[in-house]
């Protein structure tokens, strides 16, 4: 059953004024750019600076805001007006694409740092198709507030409960009362809290990338723990644990900044649009698997964060939130959940630990290791999302048919 809740959804259209498009290019044009050690390799100690510069050379003279602008825009999007409990009114901006398949399954797509809605748009025109041979879906993909063009939180307090909230109040408004959700990165921790929150009532299936469980201990899952032990692990899995321990030592910077004292790290991501396109740029190279970016596709990207409606700085609030609740969000999504768990592991991401750890959060009922792919899976593997979730919720696979009359297929296929 569908039920539309009364809340204020409105018709929304990216359109950033000229008077921002001036002040950025006047800023780019009084750039002063760093000097650099003549024997640093590669990326060792961060963006590098012919990068940097030639990326700022295109952000001036052939990056075309209001074409990459237009792209966005074919998008049909949406704000809501959204109470958050003890935080007042917030307002959700998102993309709705119904599917022509009536009964599609509804998908809620939550991206994360350094990522945004934009990362739906790659799977989108292809998951909303379907009904006979494979499943279709109703997609909605959402900016999580202070990222995008969502509205501001203002609270330090604002952390991922309050996003979870946000988001589930937004599918119940769009009238899905039950669906599933796809997440990596912040994402995947609004999906377990989504599924821990709002399951199984709502929240009929989860799929997720980039896992952090914990490690099944003798006292915490006997059983388990006594299945482990006379296991090898694979040589993928040594492998992924090598590049979590990279991602450790070398790649986890920004988390100790970001969490620590955001609104330092804030002045120059709202004054330096040069300094917030390094800033990201570096994860945006380190954290995929070698992925060739279009000069276009970064300052995308890092426009979105410069333009976003509560500035690029408040998408590190989240972080402060995050490592000084009393609970670590990271504990919570570890506790287990009923509701039906789908994992994809990219060898390039952040994340990897041992397979059978991720039976510490719930009944995996899809798991599928990929041989190419890196932390914004979504956006450099779309085909494997794609059809990681067309076979998860397909008909032979482990969460067909969990919402409630929305199959995936034409009633005449099922």
């Amino acid at each position: 059953m569908r039920m539309v809740w009364n809340t204020a959804i409105t018709p929304f259209t990216i359109s950033i004024p000229n008077e921002k498009l001036t002040r950025l290019q006047q800023k780019l044009a009084l750039t002063d750019f760093p000097d650099e050690c003549v024997d640093a390799e590669g990326w060792c100690h961060g963006s590098p600076l012919s990068d940097v510069k030639r990326l700022t050379h295109h952000w001036v003279n052939g990056f075309d805001w209001r074409a990459a602008e237009a792209k966005l825009n074919r998008f049909p999007q949406y704000t809501a007006k959204i109470e958050i409990d003890g935080f007042g009114q917030q307002e959700v901006h998102f993309i709705h694409q119904p599917s022509v398949v009536k009964d599609a399954i509804p998908l809620l797509f939550v991206h994360g740092w350094p990522g945004s809605f934009i990362e739906a748009t790659r799977i989108l025109p292809d998951l909303v198709q379907g009904g006979d041979s494979f499943p279709a879906f109703h997609v909605v993909a959402p900016s999580l507030i202070d990222f995008g063009f969502s509205s501001a939180s203002k609270a330090k307090d604002f952390n991922i409960g309050q996003q979870a909230e946000a988001l589930h109040k937004v599918m119940l408004a769009l009238g899905y009362d039950e669906y599933i959700v796809q997440g990596g990165d912040l994402g995947y921790l609004v999906a377990r809290f989504l599924a821990l929150n709002y399951g199984s009532k709502h929240v009929k299936a989860h799929h997720v990338n980039n896992v952090a469980p914990a490690e099944p201990s003798a006292d915490s899952h006997p059983e388990l723990h006594a299945k482990i032990q006379g296991l090898q692990l694979s040589s993928t899995e040594l492998a992924g644990l090598g590049r979590t321990e990279w991602f450790s030592k070398e790649g986890h910077g920004y988390y100790k900044k970001q969490a620590t004292k955001p609104q330092t790290v804030g002045y120059f991501m709202a004054d330096s649009p040069v300094g917030l396109l390094a800033w990201l740029l570096e994860t945006l190279h380190d954290w995929v698997d070698d992925y060739q970016w279009t000069d276009d596709e970064i300052l995308t990207w890092v426009s979105i964060y410069y333009f976003s409606r509560a500035g690029p700085a408040a998408s590190s609030y989240i972080y402060y939130a995050m490592e000084h609740a009393e609970v670590s969000p990271f504990a919570v999504a570890q506790k287990y959940s009923e509701v039906p768990l789908g994992i994809s592991r990219f060898p390039q991401d952040l994340i990897l630990l041992p397979k059978q750890w991720n039976h510490t959060l719930g009944p995996v009922v899809f798991e599928k290791e990929h041989t190419k792919g890196g932390h914004f899976a979504a956006w450099e593997n779309p085909h494997a999302i794609i059809d990681d979730l067309r076979t998860m919720f397909g008909k032979d696979g482990g969460a067909y048919s969990v919402v409630t009359g929305n199959s995936g297929y034409n009633d005449a296929s099922q």
